[in-house]
């Protein structure tokens, strides 16, 4: 069995931790490997050396650090699949889709390489005829980037790489979950030759390694993509000291489907977008509200579809959609759908945990449709992070957007709607900060600002242009001759 190391300063060290942690393959419990459970001891040595490594690595152009990123990109591509197929054994989605990710991982960083060439400031005129005064932007200094398990490539690289095109360091905690697919990542930038200290990883539990990164006093900013519960604790932690964070949380995501919409095309974006990575996305659809005049024709056609959704190990090129990413999180969606029925939902599909050959050693579930949904319900409400969807009916477009909006969360939504005023009020009414228009819930470009609403994010955004904002500074400058 393999075992896998904490990196810092450019060199792969067994540190301060005596313990380690297996990783399993959620199809089949397989052991892929252990991975240190670090230390408050290693969090302090990875943090002195970025630290110590930014004063340096600031002093680089934009031009400079983008061609690291470009060396970067080039290395993951190649070792793409290889990339792919560990992510696929860590947390079961499909190999398709693993490909797909990591595709992204390398156009982000090319994305953001070419970043270094790009605008940082303005120039604004002055009260004073004789003076010059502009804007520039710098980094923060230290960067914890603390990512989730279900996107082990394309979250990572969208933190980690504006970080480092605008001149921060990085101290970059992965899930335990996936940490074997956030080492191989490393690997790449270790091969690309960036300079010893600029990226580092560690590792280990939240409570212990994520904790003590937040509350390391030169840390000076930390973006976090995960639970409601973890992010609220880190903005706590990061505002008593003054420390700038960015967190991207939970969506409770909800597709219209109104009278007039295209019922294959809705049909076909439900599917997609509630049951693809097992549902375990934070923009998966997860409530379906539907005009009362077709919802037996959309239901018919929904369930008829779901027939075809083939489960199974994510290695299998036949499969549609892999196991749940672990025992935490099966139990988890089982217990949500348990409350369902204790609730009063109709179960209209699913429900069931496969347990029969060749599902018995891993954490299959079935697709799940709950009907006669009430705003209320706790399915209706609360993130179940799973392959679960609630359908909901309406009898007119401003009863669709309250029940839509009826909830904490504000990440994605979606309308199927061939009505262009329809369209134009659902952008405008929907509380969410990713509209998509005869398009599933789930799916972001990467060169668009993506984050949400309400209990969903800090109200920051990630990716694209709008990354500056968070990974650095504006410095306003007065020159007088």
């Amino acid at each position: 069995m393999t075992a896998y190391l904490n990196y810092i300063n450019g060199s792969w060290q067994s540190g301060q931790f005596k313990k380690t942690t297996d990783v399993l393959n959620p199809s089949n419990n397989e052991v892929l490997g252990n991975i240190p459970y670090s230390t408050k001891e290693d969090v302090e040595i990875a943090v002195d050396v970025a630290k110590e490594t930014q004063r340096t690595w600031r002093k680089l152009s934009g031009a400079e650090r983008g061609q690291y990123l470009y060396k970067v990109a080039a290395i993951i591509e190649s070792r793409l699949n290889e990339i792919a197929e560990t992510m696929t054994k860590e947390m079961g989605k499909t190999l398709g889709e693993a490909k797909g990710e990591t595709n992204r991982g390398v156009d982000i960083l090319r994305y953001y390489a070419g970043e270094g060439m790009r605008s940082v400031g303005d120039v604004i005129p002055s009260t004073d005829r004789d003076a010059l005064m502009f804007t520039t932007r710098v980094p923060l200094g230290v960067i914890g980037v603390i990512t989730p398990w279900n996107f082990p490539v394309a979250i990572p690289i969208w933190k980690i790489a504006p970080a480092l095109i605008y001149g921060n360091t990085v101290v970059f905690k992965p899930a335990s979950e996936t940490a074997i697919t956030a080492n191989k990542l490393v690997e790449c930038f270790h091969d690309a030759g960036l300079p010893k200290g600029v990226l580092n990883l560690i590792t280990g539990s939240g409570s212990i390694v994520g904790n003590n990164l937040v509350e390391h006093e030169d840390v000076a900013g930390v973006t976090f993509t995960g639970s409601n519960t973890v992010g609220k604790n880190i903005a706590n932690i990061a505002l008593n000291r003054g420390a700038k964070y960015q967190l991207e949380m939970g969506g409770k995501n909800p597709v219209i489907i109104a009278h007039d919409a295209d019922i294959e095309k809705a049909v076909e974006g439900t599917i997609s977008g509630a049951f693809r990575s097992t549902g375990q996305k934070c923009t998966a659809t997860s409530r379906v509200i539907i005009h009362k005049s077709i919802k037996d024709k959309f239901v018919a056609k929904l369930l008829n579809k779901m027939e075809e959704i083939k489960i199974g190990s994510g290695l299998e090129e036949s499969i549609w959609m892999g196991p749940c990413a672990s025992e935490n999180q099966l139990n988890s969606i089982m217990s949500y759908i348990n409350i369902g029925k204790e609730e009063g939902a109709k179960l209209l599909k699913g429900g069931n945990r496969l347990t029969e050959s060749p599902y018995d050693q891993g954490y299959f579930i079935e697709p799940t449709v709950f009907d006669e949904v009430k705003t209320h319900m706790t399915i209706a409400q609360e993130e179940i992070f799973g392959p679960v969807i609630a359908l909901i009916t309406y009898d007119s477009l401003e009863e669709a957007f309250q029940l839509a909006n009826d909830v904490k969360f504000g990440l994605s939504a979606s309308i199927y709607t061939e009505n262009i005023s329809a369209m134009l009020s659902f952008i405008d009414n929907m509380e969410a900060g990713l509209i998509r228009i005869n398009a599933e819930t789930a799916g972001v470009e990467l060169q668009a600002p993506f984050g949400g609403m309400k209990q969903s994010s800090s109200h920051s955004r990630e990716q694209g242009k709008a990354a500056i904002e968070f990974f650095t500074s504006i410095k306003t400058v007065f020159v007088k001759g």
